[in-house]
């Protein structure tokens, strides 16, 4: 009889990723889809919710082809996801409210201005954790709710549904049956509150948010339905398992204890902490954040977001045509000794944590007539670790201890040279797990323990050891020079 294995599927930004995980946490199968992006107008980014769903498909549909393995051996899917990214749809026909607006997306910065001008972002921290920020899913949804012209007639009729994209999936795995989320991403909704554990009603009020379009919240790990009509699968499979991506990421790696701490590098960077079962209030610019718990409990973290980190690798290859391939960055930066003085600053959608400066744009410094591609693409990468080690410096203020030593993840992981140099920028040791994609790991792992496949999160250990470590070579002179050249940037930028 085949072994049974646990299908992840990861939907990410520009892109989705399918797992198929074996007994012993191991993948037996990967998949991979790109997402078109949408760029309406300058500072809007959009998806197409249809085009997620495809994407989706295929990368499932890759992934078993790549294991060699009959649908029929899949036990049990997990869901994770780009979490703040908000979408409308018909109950009734499935059909989506046109395009998604994407976590990324700047539109609705003039309503967070006023809702700090009138007094209103204490009291949302305060019960959300988050700061009043477009980043977040309330002013999307309620601007989606203001827009979208057959929103208000598909809510007369109660028709109308609201999700992130973890609830839009789980309403297509389902055939329509299921319409949830889970708390680590309903924590990243601006609507959810952080100690009640569910829809807050004043915040409901203040963002003119129906409670009848919101998605029930459950426990990360448990019961999401079961498939019905998906292309590829037979019907019947438990969807058991779903969090967000940076949330998924810290559960694979197995960071599930107070004071464990992960990094992921992908379109953006995400630096998580988990604090416990107690949510941690920061006076450094970070968030608090629901997280995974392995007992399935209320458990939180600090967060720190950098909005543009491997999207602005893909700006170069995409946007200057710089790079044929992402990957060709690491031999390009290895090329030059140094970045020749350039800085970027990829403030491209604004500056996340810790400076939360919507406001900003990006900013190439330091170009003199000898400075070369290789030097900016050099200065991109670099600007994903100076970018962290922001994160790293603002965590250590709210912790009141450093960083020992850094778990990374993510596709940017895969460049030696990047995190060669972050562990010289930080001074500490970089941890480079054999499994880089845990945030598609961490929605496997819950779904396996949700569906019953592990009894137990010590089962897991196999499926979280170390590829290499990364130790740092450089001394505190140089690390305080580098330091300087960033800091001296983003200062000019800031004003």
């Amino acid at each position: 009889m085949p072994e049974p294995l646990v299908l992840a599927l990861d939907q990410g930004t520009t892109g989705s990723t399918a797992l198929l995980l074996d007994r012993r946490g191991r993948v037996r199968g990967r998949g991979y889809a790109e997402l078109p992006q949408h760029f309406p107008r300058p500072g809007w980014v959009e998806h197409d919710p249809d085009e997620i769903w495809r994407s989706v498909l295929v990368a499932l549909k890759r992934a078993l082809a790549s294991a060699r393995a009959r649908a029929s051996t899949v036990a049990a899917i997990g869901v994770t996801n780009q979490r703040e990214t908000t979408l409308l749809w018909d109950r009734r026909t499935g059909e989506p409210l046109g395009h998604a607006i994407v976590w990324q997306d700047r539109r609705t910065a003039e309503r967070c201005s006023e809702l700090r001008r009138r007094g209103r972002e204490a009291a949302i921290r305060r019960a959300t954790g988050l700061v009043c920020d477009p980043y977040f899913s309330a002013t999307k949804l309620e601007w989606l709710l203001e827009h979208r012209a057959r929103s208000r007639r598909l809510l007369a009729a109660r028709r109308l549904a609201f999700g992130t994209v973890d609830s839009w999936l789980v309403w297509k795995l389902t055939g329509g049956a299921v319409h949830a989320t889970d708390r680590t991403n309903a924590s990243r909704t601006m609507l959810f509150g952080l100690r009640s554990l569910r829809w807050e009603p004043e915040l409901l009020r203040t963002f003119g948010v129906p409670a009848s379009v919101l998605p029930e919240v459950r426990r990360s790990a448990g019961d999401f339905g079961r498939t019905r009509g998906v292309p590829g699968l037979p019907n019947g499979i438990a969807v058991a398992g779903v969090a967000g991506d940076q949330q998924a990421a810290l559960f694979g790696q197995g960071c599930v204890r107070a004071g464990q701490s992960k990094n992921t590098y992908g379109t953006g960077c995400f630096l998580l902490l988990h604090t416990g079962d107690t949510p941690v209030t920061s006076r450094a610019g970070l968030l608090t954040t629901v997280a995974c718990s392995a007992d399935g409990g209320a458990a939180y973290a600090l967060e720190g977001s950098v909005f543009v980190a491997g999207a602005a690798v893909q700006w170069l290859r995409d946007g200057l045509g710089i790079l044929a391939h992402a990957a060709d960055s690491e031999s390009m930066a290895r090329s030059v000794p140094d970045s020749g003085g350039v800085v970027l600053v990829p403030a491209f959608v604004g500056l996340g944590a810790p400076y939360w400066r919507a406001d900003v744009r990006g900013a190439l410094l330091g170009l003199t007539r000898g400075t070369t591609r290789a030097h900016v693409v050099r200065a991109t990468l670099e600007s994903l670790a100076f970018q962290s080690r922001d994160l790293v410096e603002a965590m250590a203020r709210d912790a009141g201890a450093r960083v020992k030593a850094l778990q990374v993840d993510g596709g940017a992981v895969a460049n030696d040279w990047l995190m060669q140099y972050q562990s010289d920028l930080l001074g500490v040791p970089v941890r480079r797990p054999r499994v880089i994609e845990t945030t598609a790991l961490g929605a496997g792992l819950l779904a396996g323990l949700g569906a019953g496949v592990w009894r137990s999160p010590r089962e897991l250990g196999a499926a979280r050891s170390l590829e290499h470590e990364f130790r740092p070579r450089r001394d505190a002179r140089w690390r305080a020079a580098e330091w300087a050249r960033w800091r001296g940037a983003v200062d000019r930028l800031l004003g």
